[in-house]
């Protein structure tokens, strides 16, 4: 089975998709990207990843409730799916394999 890789940007969208466990949409995986990551990003951006996560088969969606707050729309509601599960768990490891490699006082700051 052929690997499809993430990007730094789309790792971190799937990753707050699984922290908020079914509850994410496009408005609430940007506010908690921009609360826990303080970098600021367009709802834009987050709602075209999230599309291409699904496209990937990382997540999945389904329509939730209508709400008066929304002007009676449904909102589109993400979870990740097995497939992304399994790539996040494989970011992870491949992450914890090359942080164990680094020489000691590698990126220890010098003085000036």
């Amino acid at each position: 089975m052929r690997r499809t890789y993430l990007g730094e940007f789309e790792e971190i969208v799937l990753l707050m998709v699984a922290i908020l466990d079914g509850d994410g949409y496009g408005v609430t995986v940007s506010q908690a990207l921009e609360e826990h990551t303080g970098r600021i990003v367009t709802f834009g951006t987050v709602h075209n990843t999230l599309i291409r996560l699904e496209e990937k088969g990382f997540v999945s969606s389904d329509l939730g409730g209508a709400t008066a707050e929304r002007g009676g729309r449904r909102k589109r509601l993400f979870r990740v799916t097995a497939l992304g599960s399994r790539a996040l768990q494989e970011i992870q490891q491949l992450r914890q394999e090359l942080w164990q490699m680094l020489p000691p006082g590698t990126l220890r700051l010098s003085s000036l």
